[in-house]
């Protein structure tokens, strides 16, 4: 798909490719990304706590790991007959308090190696709007559909949001410190907050991390997701039903985008052999039993032990 005006991206000095480690954090547009990373056969991890949206949870998890901290009985609470934890996504939640507490404590002990291997860290930061708990006065992660009445709604200052990404690069740069990291917004409007807020929102995260790099630029880079969704894709058949997530063209559109500028020319090389396999791993034949068939699964096999002499770790 090409385009008459396409946003400029600098060419990553770092690129990544078969050999790197990536981690991918934030909100479900980061999903997105790692999902075409592992379709690709990345070394990628994504989201050990779930999708996060907003800054301060993905710092406080990370400071977790980085500092060895641990979930104790008094971080859940339970609700509509399960365990959560405000710091995590809901799909963590358990029946059983202590199973979910040893999960959280087993996430961080593996999230702490992901930080320390990673050649990449992605970090996707959705809104500038959280919740705090009442209560505790907390921020909290995930509401878990927990009362609204029970949290006050707040807007993150751009200071805030700033002081955060310093944290969080330097928490990661103090275990891992050749760690390149890649920063981008998500697409994905929240419009639940107001399309006016949501601007607002957007427009503190863009302050933030453009403020973060005016004092270190060498490890850091930044990928424009949302602008490429809003200019080069400003067409509402490029959104799914919802009209406000990208749907799987737009999704194809960016990671394009970002391969082709974050993606070392070995590894996209490798990509377009992986792509053919995986395409015809999917393939349904009419008749299996023909020997057109055998052909072709014996061509495939040889494709997929020549990606395995030359990469090892990749497993189709």
């Amino acid at each position: 798909m090409q385009f008459r005006t396409q946003i400029p991206i600098s060419q990553s000095n770092n690129p990544i490719d078969y050999n790197s480690r990536v981690l991918s954090l934030g909100s479900c547009f980061a999903v997105n990304m790692a999902e075409k990373l592992d379709y690709f056969k990345f070394q990628n991890s994504c989201n050990p706590f779930g999708i996060l949206f907003h800054p301060l949870a993905i710092e406080k998890l990370i400071s977790f790991a980085v500092l060895h901290k641990t979930f104790t009985k008094e971080d859940v609470f339970f609700h509509n007959e399960r365990w959560h934890c405000f710091d995590s996504h809901s799909d963590l939640s358990n029946p059983n308090k202590e199973d979910l507490i040893n999960n959280l404590n087993e996430i961080i002990e593996r999230l702490y190696k992901q930080l320390t291997d990673s050649t990449h860290v992605i970090i996707t930061y959705g809104t500038s709007w959280v919740y705090r708990n009442i209560e505790s006065r907390e921020l909290v992660a995930n509401c878990h559909k927990v009362p609204q009445k029970q949290f006050t709604k707040e807007l993150l200052s751009v200071d805030t949001i700033t002081e955060s990404i310093k944290r969080t690069i330097d928490l990661i740069a103090s275990i891992n410190p050749a760690a390149k990291f890649i920063f981008t917004i998500s697409p994905v409007r929240h419009i639940k907050d107001g399309f006016v807020e949501n601007q607002l929102s957007k427009s503190h995260l863009f302050t933030a991390i453009h403020a973060t790099f005016d004092f270190r630029l060498s490890t850091l880079s930044y990928f424009p997701s949302y602008e490429i969704m809003m200019d080069e894709l400003r067409d509402y058949r490029f959104y799914a039903e919802d009209m406000l997530h990208p749907n799987q063209i737009a999704i194809d559109y960016i990671w394009e985008r970002f391969s082709e500028n974050y993606i070392s020319k070995d590894g996209i090389t490798t990509m377009q052999k992986i792509s053919e396999i995986q395409k015809g791993l999917s393939h349904r034949s009419f008749n299996p039993d023909s020997e057109q068939h055998r052909i072709f699964l014996s061509k495939l096999d040889n494709k997929i032990k020549t990606i395995a002499e030359k990469l090892p770790h990749i497993k189709f």
